[in-house]
């Protein structure tokens, strides 16, 4: 038994929601567990059956070093070794526990949990768009081909078994009760939530700008849509890190290195829409396309900065989704109206540090002259001599021969890999890393699922009347009663939306020729 290679990026994770956190004694809890999925002959035969188990062992294997596949019932077990391949593609370091060892598990179907452990088990089940969680006794999992109910289930199973797991650390992570929802509504107190029959959708022209965490999680959904069609632009510079595939599902060890958009197109192949990658930032995208006509844009980026670009671009309609270490949050918007454009979220409200300045700081180097040295390094992308990789070290509290493999790379290149991957929190030194950067699996991967789950329904006009500007969730504790509430343009004209220049050309391109002059009205 034994964490997985990524760990380092997990230890950021924990850190980040965990009171009295010791990377030590996180590593020992997680060894100590036996963490079992439960599934019946029905579960896996059924397509969003297949998708509940499968995310499942997406969000599990990434985390936990020791897991109980436990496969029940005459037909039941035609999944498991499909499941534990995964599990050893996410975690080549993964262990398979005996039968009756388990202690804490989530259960798929009517399984007779009690001839199996007496471990506390979290019952997910689903129903089309509905999703379902009981921690008292197994609820119904229907049939059909819609994944977003089951997808949504898995998450809350992953996330109320971290919150049993480290339920000493977290005061108000007691498990949930009984959860029903619709992943359209998103309103746990409706009486009748929302289900409708999902059809054939056409996306049109679609944009994807973030293939990240929560991206691929999007894609990895939107690939279990059946009847998808349409053209995806999916945006995103970056190839894989290791560090990465703590958390971002669908990948796997094999796939460091990958440029994330390949992946992206990968996971799509085998459906019906089309398409593009673009191995790029969202301003050379937009450069190279020349056309600025942008019907439908998810976004899953990680900085304030780049959302406020993208809206700067004047989508028709945009769907955000964002993890931080307290919520998860999905918003959709329109430019024009009374409700919040995108940019409108992310307007900044104090000074915000530099690149270099948010280095030095987490480098522990204080002073003018260790800044100076800092953005030189930056500036000129400069190799990284012994001498400064040993000033860092020796800041940052260790041993700086640890770290002299970064020497001869970038000062970029080190803070990623040294502060941001976890690396130095694991050594015992302390680092101030970013904390965009450090979301749990089950996090991101619910981001993720509800941002496809936006896209669907804007281009499929299954939802009659719109719902509020955001919709935030907190999977540390119990989920709340009250998830979505609308957000009001700031009304201080500091925003592109209430500028008249820009409303005007984004009616203009949407809905016919309008001036500035005339207020953009006809």
């Amino acid at each position: 038994m034994a964490v997985a290679k990524y760990f380092d990026k997990s230890l950021l994770a924990g850190s980040a929601v965990l009171q009295g956190f010791d990377p030590a004694a996180f590593a020992d809890v997680l060894e100590k567990h036996v963490v079992a999925l439960s599934w019946d002959a029905e579960s896996a035969s059924s397509p969003p059956g297949r998708v509940a188990l499968e995310m499942s062992v997406e969000l599990l294997a990434r985390l936990y070093p020791t897991l109980l596949l436990e496969a029940r019932g005459e037909g039941a077990d035609t999944f498991e070794a499909e499941l534990a391949e995964r599990a050893r593609e996410i975690n080549g370091l993964v262990s398979f526990a005996d039968p009756g060892t388990a202690t804490v598990r989530i259960s798929l179907g009517y399984v007779e949990v009690s001839a199996l452990s007496e471990a506390p088990t979290f019952h997910i089940g689903f129903d089309g768009w509905i999703a379902r969680l009981s921690s008292t006794r197994p609820v119904a999992g229907g049939q059909g081909s819609n994944p977003f109910g089951a997808a949504v289930a898995a998450c809350l199973g992953a996330a109320n078994v971290f919150r049993h797991v480290f339920r000493a650390q977290l005061p108000a992570g007691e498990p949930d009760g009984e959860v029903e929802f619709s992943v359209l509504t998103l309103d746990p107190l409706e009486e009748e939530p929302s289900n409708p029959a999902l059809m054939e959708t056409d996306l049109g022209e679609a944009f994807l700008v973030g293939a990240g965490a929560v991206g691929s999680a999007a894609v990895w959904t939107l690939a279990r849509v059946p009847g998808l069609s349409g053209k995806l632009h999916v945006i995103d510079p970056e190839k894989l890190d290791i560090t990465n595939v703590q958390r971002y599902t669908g990948t796997a060890e094999r796939d460091v290195d990958s440029v994330k958009v390949e992946l992206a197109a990968a996971t799509l192949a085998g459906s019906a829409v089309e398409v593009h990658p673009h191995p790029c930032s969202w301003g050379e995208f937009l450069h190279a396309r020349g056309d600025w006509h942008l019907d439908r844009v998810a976004v899953a980026v990680d900085s304030a900065r780049d959302r406020v670009h993208v809206q700067g671009a004047l989508p028709r309609w945009v769907t955000n989704a964002w993890t931080q270490p307290g919520n998860v949050g999905i918003s959709r918007h329109l430019f024009d109206g009374e409700e919040a454009c995108l940019a409108c979220l992310y307007m900044p409200e104090s000074v915000q540090r530099s690149e270099d300045e948010i280095i030095a700081s987490a480098l522990g180097m204080s002073g003018r002259p260790a800044l100076l040295r800092i953005r030189a390094l930056l500036h000129r992308a400069a190799p990284l001599d012994e001498e400064f990789v040993r000033d860092a070290a020796t800041c940052m509290g260790v041993d700086p021969d640890l770290l002299l493999g970064f020497v001869g790379q970038t000062l970029r290149k080190f803070y990623s890999g040294a502060v941001c991957s976890g690396m130095v929190m694991r050594m015992g030194g302390h680092a101030e890393a970013p904390r965009a950067e450090i979301p749990l699996a089950f996090q991101s991967a619910m981001a993720g699922v509800l941002l496809a789950a936006e896209l669907v329904a804007e281009a499929g006009a299954l939802r009659p009347v719109p719902l509020p500007t955001t919709t935030v969730m907190d999977l540390l504790r119990p989920l709340g009663t009250v998830l979505s509430a609308p957000t009001r343009k700031a009304g201080t004209g500091a925003c592109i939306c209430e500028d008249p220049d820009y409303l005007s050309v984004y009616r203009a391109k949407y809905f016919g020729a309008l001036t500035a002059s005339d207020g953009g009205r006809t």
